[in-house]
């Protein structure tokens, strides 16, 4: 039975860009004294800043990134944000932000999708509600040094598919003239930092050719480390295969294809991956939030080129993986790992 009855905004809905669209609201809390504020909802698209604030000479921010969706049924759900709320207690503790408690932040959450609901994209459009939580330190400072002061926004905005092309299979590019992120760096927090060490990388992909970057281990040059915005992950005959190291994001996405590969009788195996091994896999997948999981036709390294299947379509296991978790979000079958969180509108 339908539960939601809020009129839709007028955009078209299975054209969407991935992109911002101003939204009704976001909601903003304040860290002063030790304790942060209650959440206030806001029309305001602007953030007023001080010209000396931390955030804008030494970086010190983190974000994340999740969605929001209309199910068959029609109810409004978050997929795994306790996940989101407990990884960005982990990039915070690196950058020495005040933790944001995770019932804070999944109370953000709730009212700030609630308020925006009939930016929520209608079932069975491939679009989604993009939620964007970023906290960064304000207050004047000059001096190296933690702020004194934080704003923690979530805004949000209606989202369509991350490739326009869907589903399909894309070429990757090695870049190893560049690194992501340092050998005990910032690599495993969601920072803005390591966005933008990834750029030029990501740039140099593009400028080839290709539409993904794929960054080796920045110490030995020898291991598969991830894509510029997303964990790479292999599959060889039953197994499940993801690079495990010290410099790469832990993905949510990643770990739920994980567990469900495991609940489909799959062996998983986080390790090293040597650059090397790419010849063994049979599918090549980078995953994350915008795009779930996306095919890798072919992989290019140095004068190398390894392709996996037909190079032309999914391959049966990531089609599988796709299909099931992209089903579990919107609804069309059971939440047996109980991942959804509904938004009471």
């Amino acid at each position: 039975m339908k539960t939601q009855t809020t009129q839709k905004a007028d955009l078209d809905w299975k054209d969407l860009p991935f992109g911002y669209i101003k939204t009704d609201f976001n909601i903003r809390y304040h860290y002063k004294d030790g304790a942060w504020s209650k959440g206030e909802l806001t029309s305001d698209a602007t953030v007023k800043m001080h010209i000396a604030d931390p955030c804008l000479h030494y970086g010190q921010e983190a974000f994340e990134g999740m969605k929001a969706f209309e199910t068959k049924d029609g109810r409004i759900v978050v997929f795994r944000p306790i996940e989101n709320a407990k990884r960005l207690q982990v990039s915070s503790d690196r950058i020495l932000v005040p933790r944001i408690p995770v019932e804070m932040f999944l109370e953000g959450i709730q009212k700030v999708v609630a308020a925006n609901a009939r930016f929520v994209p209608p079932y069975n459009t491939g679009a989604s509600l993009y939620i964007r939580p970023v906290v960064f330190g304000v207050g004047a400072q000059i001096g190296l040094g933690p702020a004194k002061e934080y704003e923690f926004i979530i805004l949000v905005t209606p989202v369509g598919p991350y490739y326009k092309g869907g589903f399909k299979p894309v070429k990757a590019l090695i870049v190893d003239e560049y690194d992501r992120a340092a050998p005990l760096g910032m690599g495993a927090y969601k920072v803005g930092a390591n966005y933008a060490a990834g750029l030029l990388g990501y740039e140099y992909a593009h400028q080839q050719g290709y539409p993904i970057a794929l960054y080796l281990d920045p110490k030995e040059k020898k291991y598969i480390d991830e894509f510029g915005t997303s964990n790479f992950i292999g599959i060889a005959g039953n197994k499940y295969i993801t690079p495990k190291s010290s410099s790469i994001l832990p993905s949510i996405t990643n770990d739920s294809l994980a567990i469900m590969a495991a609940d489909m009788g799959m062996v998983v195996e986080k390790r090293p991956i040597d650059v090397e091994e790419l010849k063994n896999f049979d599918e090549v997948g980078a995953v994350g939030t915008a795009a779930v999981i996306t095919p890798i036709a072919s992989i290019q390294y140095k004068d190398r080129a390894f392709t996996f299947g037909d190079g032309a379509t999914a391959g049966p296991v990531s089609t599988k993986l796709y299909e099931k978790l992209t089903k579990i979000q919107t609804g069309e079958i059971d939440d047996t790992f109980g991942w959804l969180e509904e938004i009471k509108a």
